[in-house]
């Protein structure tokens, strides 16, 4: 393997393994900073080494066994440090012999906790109540979901820079709070939860319709979420969101095969092979939804991941694009815009409408939207727009709308069907 392969080979070792790689590191030093600091080390070493040597049969094996020497080397500076403060009063020798023990009982720590994955731990500790909502996600989508801070400013559609300073000033605020790297106690869980779902559920749109790069999806992302949600469903159990979330992702992974064509390119739902959607997914996700809906008391979930795992729900049943029942989709989105009012869920809104009773009413929508600052940059807006003045015969406009959407966009597969799609109208097609 060449030194291109390699490094190719690295970074999608590392796409996969970065989360459980910092989660395990954190488990060692209780300090999720230090944690990805470590991780960070482990990569470059893999850089170094990996190139030279080959990849490791078990990559993720020698990049955790990287992170514990490298927390052992950081457990002995911090021992150095103190003797040199004079702060313990032991020489070195006496001091390894309460290191190395110290370090055992930290590899072994948090084994007995009714979760039992470092995963979730770090997803816990990230989303602490001693952070904002929006610092909470940010972090673990940055510790847990290996997405880059532009991937994250564009998902909370954001500048870059504000998400940059969010997750520093995050695991800053961590470490001054001195917050254990521990499961929270069940009566502590409920305040963290709303940030633990939106993380899981930001992290697997990102794998669902990558921000950036050359792929339309990223499933290692859509599988790491899907994992976490099913854990956190065997815990809580009782929770409506919970088994939305987990219904939601269920169904909307049921399409992975059928988005993709055997180029790779994008497929959109109105074209999708619907025998190629995975019928053991969509019945996992249509047995969670209804336990979902079976919880409140029996008045059924109305949050928002309940819902969008409804309007999903309603895309599974349907045989045929043809026969989706549009108007218990608006009905549904106009639930949702009640109870979780956005821009993003106005616009989905607005397809919905345009498919149930026409185009012009679906625009009315859109072009009320047109100013909103938070979808400045938003792609999807201009293609909506498109598609919606395509059907009114508005061709040139639906044109420059695509290519405007084309020139938003930074996925590689998404920008080459929008451009594809506008030559078509040029056509005539």
């Amino acid at each position: 393997m060449d030194a291109a392969a390699t490094h190719r080979a690295i970074e999608a070792v590392w796409r996969i393994e970065s989360a459980k790689v910092i989660a395990h590191a954190a488990r060692i030093v209780r300090d999720v900073g230090v944690a990805e600091e470590l991780a960070q080390d482990a990569l470059v070493s893999a850089l170094e080494h990996w190139p030279r040597d080959g990849v490791p049969d078990n990559p993720g094996a020698w990049l955790m066994a990287a992170v514990r020497n490298r927390a052992l080397d950081r457990f002995r500076q911090d021992a150095l440090h103190a003797r040199k403060r004079e702060a313990l009063g032991l020489d070195m020798d006496a001091l390894e012999a309460h290191l190395v023990p110290d370090f055992v009982d930290a590899l072994d720590a948090a084994r007995t906790d009714d979760i039992g994955d470092d995963l979730l731990r770090l997803m816990f500790t990230a989303c602490h109540p001693v952070l904002s909502a929006d610092a909470r996600v940010a972090l673990t989508l940055r510790l847990l979901g290996g997405l880059t801070t532009v991937e994250i400013a564009r998902a909370f559609l954001v500048p870059e820079a504000t998400i940059a300073q969010r997750i520093v000033r995050a695991k800053r605020a961590l470490t001054a709070a001195k917050v254990p790297f521990d499961v929270p106690r069940a009566e502590e869980r409920a305040p963290r939860l709303a940030s633990v779902l939106e993380a899981i559920y930001l992290i697997f749109n990102e794998g669902y319709t990558a921000t950036a790069g050359d792929d339309w999806m990223r499933p290692a992302l859509c599988d790491e979420a899907l994992r976490l949600g099913r854990v956190l469903a065997g815990l809580m159990a009782d929770e409506s969101e919970v088994l939305g979330l987990v219904a939601l992702m269920e169904i909307q992974a049921s399409r992975t095969h059928a988005r993709t064509d055997a180029q790779g390119r994008p497929v959109l739902l109105p074209d999708q092979d619907r025998s190629r959607w995975d019928p053991l997914l969509i019945r996992r996700g249509l047995v969670a939804l209804e336990r979902a809906q079976s919880l409140r008391d029996g008045a059924g979930a109305s949050g928002p991941y309940a819902l969008q795992a409804a309007l999903a729900a309603c895309h599974a049943r349907a045989r045929t694009a043809e026969q989706t029942d549009w108007a218990q989709i608006v009905a549904l989105y106009d639930v949702l815009a009640h109870v979780s009012p956005s821009p993003v869920v106005e616009l989905n809104r607005a397809v919905a409408v345009g498919m149930a009773f026409g185009p012009a009413a679906g625009l009315d929508i859109v072009d009320a939207l047109a100013d909103d600052p938070s979808l400045a940059a938003y792609h999807w807006l201009p293609c909506v727009r498109a598609d919606l003045l395509a059907r009114l015969d508005r061709i040139d406009e639906a044109r420059a709308e695509l290519e405007r959407a084309a020139q938003m966009t930074r996925n590689a597969r998404e920008q080459a069907l929008l451009l594809e799609r506008a030559r078509a109208l040029s056509n005539g097609h």
